[in-house]
């Protein structure tokens, strides 16, 4: 028997009443249309194991760098904003109410309002923009052009960078510091979502390692931003302008060409596949022609779990940091410099090395498998870091007990957390694209990200209920 007669017989177990509805519908006997069936199933696989032996190689790994780059730019202003706590707390307290030497050492002991409630206030700024950008995204990704999409958010995010540069050597009252500093980073957050979103839906286009760099370079935003904080900590400058610069790479490059073109084909061929069906297979073409008509209702169900997976993992993540273990302080500096490096080094920095090397191993390991129950099981796992952070010497308090009072403790949880929240969401990231259909890929990219950003902003919310209750 034949390769392809075998498998048309698969198909005809499978979906019985499918073929005769189709063979009443077209005037052919089943076996006819199974016979049909089985040379189109049996085309596209030539066509496609023709375009995997003829695929171009990604020379000097030029599509891998590019990724990684706008990876890093995508994340890099926002790291700015929140590694350099520091300097916006320190524009954000009350002057003194009395000339007196008490008074005022009081009033530099105490927090204002707007000092203390900044992290969690930037943060749920950062992630509500962050989401609602990124659902827009998933809809109009195919009505707006790419290079658009990700020109134009680099451009305006590199314009607010200029202006918070400019800022820095303006005075201005608390207040309105803040104000401006809040729409600053709901613009750049927004525009961000965009970028992030088109880039996750490019790179569902190729194979499933080339969504790595992205999160990878995402990683390494962070690490940047956190050395340039401590290097100013360590020259004595806390007024240090920011700057950032925007990259991209070149869409036409013949490595991306090649699976763009491919994914193009293959919505052709999908359509003159089921058109020979007739009318009962329209809904079926609408699926699979790959343009607006994709429901994302149907791709969603493909990778639902690895969706809701990732969203977990940022909850958590982003309930906990930065608004819970910024505010984590040293027992062991007892008033030497320890002190000032304590968080830069221990949260930041710590957080966004080991976060940089969790995103980075899935490019040479992608353990559990897609499928494995042990990938969600562990993400779940990860809701045991809110506690054990909670339980650290966060200042100030009121309800919990500090039960972790050695410095060791909070570094050793901080390298797991932060390992564990960049390894397992880049495995999620990856394998959602390669759930579905190669000409559905880019829209479960969409949504992925869409997913992602939603986390970030549930764990914004969350981020007040944790603090409130340390």
């Amino acid at each position: 028997m034949k390769p392809h007669e075998d498998s048309s017989l698969n198909i005809w177990k499978q979906k019985p009443l499918k073929f005769v509805q189709l063979s009443c519908l077209t005037g052919f006997s089943p076996s006819t249309v199974t016979h049909q069936l089985s040379l189109i199933t049996c085309h596209s696989s030539v066509v496609q194991w023709n375009m995997a032996v003829s695929s171009p190689k990604d020379k000097y790994f030029g599509v891998w760098l590019i990724f990684f780059l706008l990876g890093l730019g995508t994340l890099l202003p926002w790291n700015f904003f929140m590694t350099a706590t520091m300097y916006f707390t320190s524009r954000l307290k009350d002057p003194p109410v009395d000339s007196s030497t008490n008074q005022t050492e009081a009033a530099g002991e105490r927090r204002s309002v707007l000092e203390a409630k900044f992290n969690n206030v930037m943060t749920l700024c950062a992630m509500l923009p962050l989401l609602i950008c990124t659902c827009l995204n998933s809809f109009l990704h195919t009505m707006i052009s790419q290079r658009l999409r990700v020109m134009g958010s680099l451009l305006i995010i590199m314009f607010v960078f200029i202006i918070t540069s400019v800022l820095v050597k303006v005075p201005l009252e608390p207040l309105t510091f803040f104000s401006v500093t809040m729409v600053k980073i709901i613009v750049i957050n927004s525009f961000g979502a965009v970028l992030q979103g088109s880039l996750f839906g490019m790179a569902g286009l190729l194979p499933a390692s080339y969504t790595t760099p992205i999160m990878s370079g995402q990683g390494l935003a962070g690490t940047f931003a956190a050395f340039a904080m401590i290097c100013a900590i360590a020259s004595l400058i806390h007024n240090s302008p920011i700057t950032h610069r925007c990259l991209i790479g070149d869409s036409s490059l013949e490595f991306f060409q090649f699976y763009r073109d491919r994914n193009r084909k293959q919505r052709r061929d999908d359509d003159n596949s089921v058109n020979l069906m007739n009318k009962d297979s329209k809904e079926e073409t609408a699926a699979q022609s790959g343009g607006q008509n994709v429901s994302m209702m149907k791709i969603f169900k493909k990778i639902w779990l690895l969706a809701l997976s990732v969203c977990f993992t940022f909850t958590v993540t982003i309930g906990i940091y930065p608004a819970v273990t910024a505010d984590t302080k040293s027992t062991l500096a007892d008033g030497d410099s320890w002190d000032l490096y304590f968080t830069p080094v221990c949260c930041f920095l710590l957080f966004n090395l080991c976060d940089w090397g969790g995103r980075s191993l899935t490019a040479v390991c992608m353990w559990p498998q897609k499928d494995s129950v042990l990938l969600p099981v562990s993400i779940m796992c990860r809701l045991l870091f809110v506690p054990l952070f909670m339980l650290c010497n966060v200042q100030p308090r009121v309800l919990l007990p500090i039960f972790f009072h050695h410095d060791g403790f909070f570094i050793v949880f901080m390298i797991f957390f932060a390992f564990s929240n960049g390894y397992l969401a880049s495995l999620c990231m990856c394998y959602g694209p390669k759930n579905v259909l190669p000409h559905e890929a880019e829209t479960a990219g969409t949504i992925m990200a869409f997913f992602l950003s939603l986390g970030l902003a549930l764990g914004a919310a969350l981020s007040f209920v944790f603090r409130a209750l340390v």
